[in-house]
């Protein structure tokens, strides 16, 4: 990341400002966050999301990175003239999970595969920003076409997947990133769908590398 360009992370849905701590002890970071993900408040319409995200940050130039549902909130905020690249980890937009039963299954199967020492500080953000402002954003941002809305996005985007996630599928994970102009997907091994909490070293290393994804 060039050295001018501030890195601002949206928390994925239920989550807030901790789950980036790790992050942070790597590279300056500033968190935003925003009704369902970090504030208990009504929910808006997914591009009012991404206004009040804008609207949060200086005038750049800026690097935006999303985690699960705010993947969408960033992607829709991207084509902003302040963003200079975009990374979106584990984007959970997934159709095939509007139906509960696969959504259900997905995310049991994430669960298992997650370190258990997180589940406490999960938890405690979950219970932060409430479990209602959590399922209106669900229903609200859902049905919104990530892939759509990145095809409009000129400046690189790097999607990042770790290799167990359920909730963010290897083919899914692929389409986001065939979907932008500049995109390209990085995997990490054994890493389930929480990475920007319990990989920060590795995300920190993505993020340093966007100079040469820039060029």
């Amino acid at each position: 990341m060039p050295s001018a360009d501030l890195l601002v992370h949206v928390p994925g849905l239920g989550l807030d400002e901790r789950s980036s701590a790790g992050l942070r002890e790597n590279l300056p970071v500033t968190v935003v966050t925003l009704p369902g993900m970090g504030q208990a408040r009504p929910i808006p319409s997914l591009d009012e999301l991404a206004r009040l995200l804008l609207a949060a940050l200086p005038d750049g130039p800026l690097v935006l990175l999303g985690h699960s549902q705010s993947c969408q909130v960033v992607a829709a905020a991207a084509t902003d003239p302040r963003v200079t690249a975009v990374v979106l980890c584990g984007p959970t937009t997934d159709p095939r999970m509007r139906r509960l039963p696969v959504l259900a299954w997905r995310w049991l199967r994430t669960a298992f595969a997650e370190p258990w020492w997180q589940v406490p500080l999960i938890l405690r953000q979950w219970l932060h920003t409430g479990p209602r402002a959590m399922s209106a954003l669900w229903r609200k941002a859902s049905p919104d076409r990530i892939d759509v809305r990145l095809a409009a996005v000129a400046v690189p985007v790097v999607v990042v997947r770790g290799t167990r996630d359920a909730l963010c599928p290897a083919g899914w994970a692929a389409r986001v990133a065939a979907a932008a102009p500049r995109g390209q997907l990085v995997e990490l091994p054994g890493a389930a769908h929480m990475i920007v909490q319990t990989h920060p070293a590795e995300i920190a290393r993505i993020v340093g590398d966007l100079p040469g994804r820039l060029r």
